[in-house]
């Protein structure tokens, strides 16, 4: 196994993620519990130090799972993450309240590392707003020694993460992102990881694979990749990929049985950085996936100067991208959320001012149009 250093501690790069645990019956909520211990049992056999679960992960039931699986071990043996639930607005208030939840359902005293939950457009407000003190209660219980290390995740845009930073860099550790080799350009994953490094903070990567999109290509995906060297696996190209970005630490993995576990472990076995050749080959075949599914907008901004309903149509093509690639999904409907009801794609009256002075020539107003039946 390879570990990284944190600040003392030796984290295993692979981490396991807690959201996608077996189940039975094909029933989220259902976790199997037989079968978290078992992957349990040979995560930590074979190195594996970090967990790391959520309020809402398997209808509540990952905790629980991830809690019991992890008592059977030496408490200095692992590292466990959990996490603020902020992406529901009505727990703002709740943050003691949960925080105690957590605890009694993991079984522990503290957390190692705990995340304000997945920081976006609908609820950066909310977490700066001084009325809740979430930020004040989760100080206090690291000062306390109840959470050791202090963190986010972020879903958002640019502007969303850099307003965060802004606000709370100076008390975060580390932050957990969504990144990947279709990331890296299509979610501005670049532009992330060079803030942060700016603010100093370490990365930990959650979606490697793209939800599976990257451990199941077409046969001439599969090909193209082939072609660099035959003997790697698909998935590995994109955990390989990982280990090529300075500033990465753990890399959250979602398995959800001891198949995937064992491949990853074998993987995480050495760390092999891409040759510069084959980072921009799989840069390329990222950037490939989405091109069919994708417009082009480069964001130049001539068409909101000419909307009449004064709608921020990069912004909105942004999120038809990544709702279209995805194949629905929640990013878009929650980033949406944040926008007021007379400036989404609904709003569009299918004019076409805004194709009228589009150098890319896109049909805009068709976009808005399916974005609308999609959502």
């Amino acid at each position: 196994m390879i570990y990284k250093e944190f600040q003392g501690l030796k984290l295993s790069n692979l981490g396991m993620g807690c959201m996608r645990l077996p189940v039975t019956e094909g029933k989220d909520a259902a976790v199997d519990q037989a079968a978290v211990e078992q992957m349990v049992a040979r995560a930590m056999e074979r190195g594996v130090n970090y967990y790391d679960t959520a309020w809402g992960y398997h209808g509540g039931n990952s905790e629980l799972a991830v809690g019991k699986a992890l008592a059977a071990y030496p408490r200095d043996s692992f590292y466990l993450a959990d996490k603020f639930p902020g992406y529901d607005l009505s727990n703002m208030g709740k943050a003691e309240e949960i925080f105690e939840a957590q605890r009694k359902k993991c079984r522990v005293e503290y957390f190692d590392f705990y995340l304000f939950h997945n920081v976006c457009e609908m609820n950066i407000d909310a977490y700066l707003d001084p009325r809740y003190g979430i930020l004040d209660y989760l100080l206090e219980q690291k000062k306390n020694g109840r959470i050791r290390h202090l963190g986010f995740s972020c879903h958002g845009a640019m502007p969303v993460l850099r307003r965060f930073l802004e606000a709370y860099g100076a008390y975060m550790e580390f932050c957990q992102l969504q990144l990947n080799y279709i990331d890296w350009l299509f979610q501005d994953g670049r532009e992330k990881v060079a803030l942060l490094e700016r603010f100093h903070i370490p990365v930990w990567v959650m979606e490697p694979l793209r939800g599976g999109r990257l451990a199941q290509l077409s046969e001439r995906e599969t090909a193209v990749l082939r072609t660099l060297r035959p003997e790697r696996s698909v998935p590995a190209w994109a955990f390989r990929f990982l280990q090529s970005i300075p500033g990465v630490s753990v890399i959250l993995s979602g398995m959800s049985d001891l198949n995937q576990l064992e491949e990853n472990l074998s993987i995480f076995d050495t760390e092999e950085p891409l040759t510069q050749g084959e980072w921009e080959a799989v840069l390329a075949l990222g950037g490939e996936m989405t091109h069919p599914k994708a417009l082009a907008c480069t964001a130049c901004r001539y068409c909101t100067a000419h909307c009449p309903q004064g709608l921020d149509i990069p912004r909105l093509l942004a999120l038809y991208n990544e709702h279209r690639f995805t194949g629905g999904g929640f990013i878009a409907p929650m980033a949406l959320s944040a926008i007021p009801a007379d400036k989404r794609p609904e709003a569009c009256t299918g004019c076409r001012s805004c194709e009228a002075v589009c150098p890319q020539q896109l049909k805009i107003s068709e976009a808005m149009a399916e974005f609308r039946s999609l959502l």
